[in-house]
């Protein structure tokens, strides 16, 4: 089946890059259609492209391997999420003064118009979040229709450094040779995918644990508070397990198998067994010293973390709730150790079910959750117009088909009666025959080739048979000699 409406996004992770294709029913659900995974640890470090051209090569096997399961079609365009240690939010206020008039909604677009027209220095806005508003210094989620002297309109403006875009949406474009339908921040687009708004209003933080940064969107009033990138991720608790003297792989695996955010005492005396360098022996290490290393790395985390709602002056607010996603968030008690410092409720995420039509099962897998929420940021078909090529039917070429003329039997009897006629003249008989022979090669000698065969198909069978009962006589002949002789 060809697909002709699609979106086509692509999550550039610290560890792997996700390529997913999906389709937007009547109501906005998403439907996945499919999806690639590709490794990028030799060419993305905390969330930045640093090695754009083994990126693009990663990207294109990408692209290939999702038209492979479009059924044909292919993909024109995609979108890509940016992400990065750069990434962070800044304020920046417009007000306007209407004496006593009514805000209407002409006033709200030229808020947000001289808003995006601003520019800080050494920095480029991906993007302007909602705004929170304020009519004479007091809030209103809904100010049209509503009377005061002035308005304020306080945004939220998610900056990085400008070579972020850049490596995107020009170095990148002109590596893979496709074209970028628009860049995401992808902590946003997780957010609005997992959180509801009533959390927003109540007021939430979105933690996802990557494997090269963690990030943290802080959501206060409904509106977003504050979005920070810690460059701290779940990759340096592997490399801090390298330590021990075990390698990098079989690090990964200890941590995802018993790597724990809370250190157990009771288990000091455990040892665990490890595969070494050489992948010939295998050695021990006390499970004490693992989970030391991991805990140590994981308090770094969350203080950073704390740190970070500290700021957004969310950590004493009643009823406030974190919830925490990523491959990181799988650590045993993370989400324990979490609770006890924050002193709130924390959770898993999970995406929001209203807004998944097919494939809720991958949507909820960490390793995809982000590249389902670009898919839903996506406005723009990403399906390449593919015209429609008539195809010219081949005609069946009609060739005269020969037949060999039956000549073989005629061949073969013109050599018996060329011996039958030997046999009759030294017998001195057969003179009329001969003639008559003579006469009837050199009357065939005489007409064309076509006559010939033809005449050869006609007078074949006769002349066979008169060749076969002469044989037939003959051998009667003799059987009856050889019977007179034996007598």
């Amino acid at each position: 089946m060809a697909y002709t409406d699609f979106i086509a996004a692509i999550d550039l992770g610290s560890s792997h890059m996700v390529g997913m294709v999906g389709a937007k029913g009547p109501s906005g659900a998403l439907s996945i259609i499919a999806y690639e995974v590709e490794n990028s640890e030799t060419c993305i470090r905390r969330g930045c492209v640093y090695n754009i051209k083994d990126a693009a090569g990663k990207i294109v096997r990408l692209i290939r391997k999702l038209e492979n399961k479009l059924g044909g079609s292919r993909i024109g365009k995609v979108y890509i999420g940016v992400g990065g240690q750069s990434l962070r939010t800044i304020s920046h206020a417009v007000s306007r003064v209407i004496g006593d008039g009514t805000v209407t909604e002409e006033i709200l677009q030229e808020l947000d118009k001289e808003c995006r027209q601003y520019h800080p220095d050494m920095l480029d806005v991906l993007e302007v979040a909602p705004p929170a508003y304020f009519l004479d210094n007091q809030p209103e989620a809904h100010p049209v229709g509503m009377g005061c002297s002035r308005i304020d309109a306080r945004y939220k403006l998610i900056v990085g450094r400008p070579s972020l875009r850049h490596a995107v949406t020009t170095n990148m474009t002109e590596q893979i040779k496709l074209d970028v339908a628009g860049t995401i921040v992808s902590p946003l687009a997780l957010a609005d995918l997992i959180l509801t708004e009533q959390e927003k209003d109540k007021g939430c933080a979105l933690v996802d644990f990557g494997a090269g940064v963690t990030s943290v969107t802080i959501y206060k009033d409904g509106s977003l508070a504050g979005l920070y990138v810690i460059p701290l991720g779940s990759q340096l608790i592997t490399r801090d397990l390298m330590s021990l003297g075990i390698p990098e792989k079989e690090a990964e695996r200890v941590k995802r198998t018993y790597g724990n955010a809370i250190w157990e005492k009771d288990n000091e005396q455990q040892v665990v067994s490890v595969d070494l360098a050489d992948g010939q022996h295998a050695g021990e290490v006390k499970l004490s010293d693992i989970n030391m290393v991991v805990e140590a790395r994981s308090r770094e985390i969350i203080e950073n973390i704390y740190a970070r709602l500290e700021d957004a002056g969310v950590v004493k607010t009643p009823g406030y709730s974190v919830v925490i996603a990523g491959n990181g968030a799988a650590l045993k008690n993370m989400r324990e150790a979490l609770g006890e410092r924050f002193r709130m409720d924390v959770r898993y995420a999970s995406v929001r079910k209203d807004l998944i039509a097919d494939g809720e099962m991958i949507a909820n897998n960490p390793e995809y959750t982000t590249a389902v929420a670009l898919l839903l940021k996506g406005r723009e078909n990403c399906a390449a117009y593919v015209p429609e090529t008539e195809k010219k039917k081949e005609e069946p070429v009609s060739k005269p088909i020969q037949t060999a003329p039956e000549t073989v039997a005629a061949d073969f009897i013109t050599e018996e009666e060329k011996k039958e006629t030997t046999e009759q003249r030294s017998d001195g008989t057969g003179e009329s025959d001969k003639k008559s022979d003579r006469g009837s090669d050199k009357g065939s000698s005489k007409t064309n080739k076509n006559t010939s065969n033809k005449k050869s198909e006609e007078e074949g069978p006769s002349l066979f048979g008169k060749w076969f009962s002469k044989k037939i006589d003959d051998m009667s002949i003799k059987i009856n000699d050889a019977l007179k002789d034996e007598k």
